[in-house]
């Protein structure tokens, strides 16, 4: 494979992962609630300072990074609200008494333009993240995202 395809490749893997664990947990806790930024810009905080404990990252650096990730998840809010509508609608559509294959192909479509948009929201996050830091602890940093205790992300079980 070619080394640019590999790196979109990870890219992605590691957006959706990011995206996971440091959103999807702060979103899921505000589900049926009033959506709390200070809740959740603390547990990006406290993610990112995880992440890059056992490193020589700085305060500034780990302030840096935590507040690219805030605001790609502030960006990314409304796409995520899209993207539960989206499933609503896809929902009703597809148990409706007659199948509309034109409105759900139109639904298919806008779901795939939603995702589109996060993924280069936060693939922007994370390569102005990577920005912030050096490869040691870029590669640090991902390591800990990426191997979070009872999650084997990439790994293929036998």
């Amino acid at each position: 494979m070619v080394n640019l395809g590999m790196k979109t490749i990870l890219a992605t893997l590691l957006a959706g992962s990011l995206a996971v664990g440091a959103g999807g947990a702060a979103y899921a806790d505000n589900v049926g609630k009033t959506f709390d930024p200070a809740k959740f810009n603390e547990h990006v905080e406290k993610r990112v300072d995880k992440a890059l404990t056992g490193t020589d990252a700085t305060a500034d650096q780990k302030k840096k990074v935590s507040g690219i990730l805030e605001q790609a998840f502030k960006d990314m809010k409304p796409l995520h609200d899209k993207r539960i509508e989206s499933r609503k609608a896809m929902a009703e559509a597809m148990q409706a008494p007659t199948i509309d294959k034109a409105k759900i192909e139109t639904l298919r479509q806008d779901q795939m333009k939603v995702s589109d948009a996060s993924s280069k929201r936060f693939t922007q996050a994370l390569t102005d993240a990577g920005d912030v830091l050096s490869a040691p602890q870029r590669q640090a940093f991902f390591k800990s995202w990426t191997e979070r205790k009872g999650h084997n992300h990439g790994k293929r079980h036998g």
